[in-house]
């Protein structure tokens, strides 16, 4: 059992029987005598990737959820599923349609990832923060070219498009962060 004084962003309780990751924790005092703080929260539902809010009355009592982190690997992608390995024990794990769409972009066959766990079941795959990709398909390289606010589009070796400098050609491997697509540089 966790109490509203535990929270912080990154654990996970447990709400209405699924995991949620907290984002954000704010302490509120309605008044100057400091009764009945208020703990607002922000929260993504592991299993939906919904997010919301809820508030909670200071000394409420929540469970901690059976959440683990596991080191693992990404395998292959079989149809439109994903198809992961927990490194520690080596069992194998997919990832639903829809969730592995958003990931498959900034995937190659022995990935590192880091896979989500809520009673035994894989919910959740963090990717690194950077992946190196190679360049598949970009325009020719423009003559003196150097890192400006130019730039033009790449096709990545996992079909990602993204925006480079004009100074890259195809072959060249790029760090994309993986939060938003973008390109950070040559790897």
């Amino acid at each position: 059992m966790l109490t509203t004084s535990d929270f912080k962003r990154g654990i996970v309780i447990q709400l209405d029987g699924a995991p949620c990751l907290i984002i954000d924790v704010t302490f509120q005092s309605p008044s100057a005598r400091g009764a009945n703080t208020m703990v607002k929260t922000r929260y993504r539902n592991l299993i939906t990737g919904q997010v919301l809010d809820k508030t909670f009355r200071s000394g409420d009592k929540v469970d901690e959820a059976d959440f683990e982190r596991h080191k693992g690997q990404f395998l292959y992608a079989d149809g439109g599923r994903g198809v992961f390995m927990d490194l520690e024990t080596y069992e194998q794990f997919e990832q639903d349609e829809d969730d592995f769409a958003a990931n498959s972009p900034y995937l190659l066959e022995g990935t590192e990832v880091v896979l989500g766990l809520f009673e035994g079941r894989m919910v959740t795959v963090e990717l690194p923060m950077t992946v190196e990709l190679t360049v598949t398909d970009t325009a020719p390289v423009i003559k003196n070219a150097t890192a400006t606010a130019e730039t033009k589009e790449a096709l990545l070796e996992t079909g990602l498009k993204i925006k480079v400098p004009p100074y890259l050609e195809t072959g060249n491997k790029v760090k994309v962060d993986t939060r938003d697509g973008r390109f950070i540089s040559r790897a």
